[in-house]
């Protein structure tokens, strides 16, 4: 119950920054001002967000993928498990969910600080990735034949980022899922 309280929290926080964000510009908005918003101090702000960047790059999603993929049926190639695990993750967002994914892949690849922590961010993903398959096929993560898999993966997700940072409305979820269906089969792990 605690977990859920600081997760609302840290959500309420990450909102109102957003709709600042979009009102006055990334660089115009102050941590103050998004407290002040989300009605909290700057010092819980902190405590949930080390910087303001971090406000920008926060989501849940890398519990969900880990336990989704992991219960993925063991027939299922290691590909095939991520892709699928990818697709139902990014589908299975609620519409604000969605929404805010935009905005905030939207900012991440139009402020130069953010996109730095993108790209550390595609970096972290990819290497949880191939801990999960080499786990899953009983490689090592730095197996070549693993780091293409979540190569290939993580750039299709970065075509999808970008396709949604020019083109806002566009649905992210749907973009992914079309981008992985048109990789080659690798699934030359497991």
């Amino acid at each position: 119950m605690r977990e859920r309280k600081k997760e609302r929290t840290r959500l309420a926080i990450q909102e109102e920054a957003l709709r600042l964000f979009a009102r006055d510009g990334y660089e115009n908005t102050t941590v103050k001002q998004i407290a002040v918003a989300a009605q909290v101090s700057e010092r819980t702000f902190f405590r949930y967000f080390p910087t303001k960047e971090d406000v920008v790059a926060w989501d849940a999603l890398d519990l969900s993928f880990a336990e989704r993929f992991r219960a993925q049926p063991a027939t299922l190639g290691a590909f095939e498990a991520v892709q699928t695990t990818l697709k139902d993750t990014f589908t299975d967002l609620s519409p604000a969910e969605q929404r805010r994914l935009r905005e905030r892949l939207t900012l991440m690849t139009s402020v130069p600080p953010l996109r730095a922590m993108l790209l550390d961010q595609l970096i972290g993903t990819g290497q949880a990735i191939a801990r999960l398959v080499a786990d899953r096929t009983g490689t090592d993560p730095g197996d070549p034949a693993v780091r293409a898999l979540v190569g290939a993966v993580v750039g299709a997700a970065f075509a999808a980022v970008l396709a949604v940072s020019e083109h806002p409305d566009t649905d992210f979820a749907t973009l992914l899922g079309e981008t992985l269906d048109r990789l080659p089969a690798i699934d030359t792990v497991g």
